[in-house]
């Protein structure tokens, strides 16, 4: 699964930047009023942006997280976000519920979809 994905680790790493930005600047660009979901919000952002440039792939600036630990993280991040407006108390709120529920869901397929691994020496990619 972490070899075959259609997408290039150079693209995830290039999501994430925009994702980790977009976290930071979604409560004050779609209002949030819940404090949870913009503290929640600019910490997965500032979080996201960590993992991904200190990530082994090929946007990482510090090559210190490996590939693999990277996306299980990303799986744990995906479920985080589509859990959070009802673990931390905002799913009344539709901004940041629709927010969280659909990036944690694009984020979920953006793990699953993308190539962690090179191909193994020997077969077709």
């Amino acid at each position: 699964m972490l070899r075959s994905g259609p997408i290039s680790p150079f693209i995830h790493g290039v999501a994430e930047y925009v994702a980790g930005a977009l976290f930071i600047v979604a409560p004050f660009l779609f209002g949030f009023d819940s404090k949870a979901a913009t503290a929640l919000a600019i910490v997965v952002g500032v979080g996201i942006l960590v993992v991904t440039s200190s990530s082994q792939l090929p946007t990482g600036l510090a090559k210190v997280v490996p590939a693999l630990l990277h996306a299980v993280v990303d799986f744990g991040v995906a479920a985080l976000l589509i859990a959070s407006p009802f673990l931390f108390g905002f799913s009344g709120e539709t901004a940041p519920t629709a927010f969280f529920i659909t990036l944690g869901v694009v984020h979920l397929l953006l793990t699953i979809g993308t190539r962690f691994l090179p191909a193994e020496r020997g077969t077709a990619q």
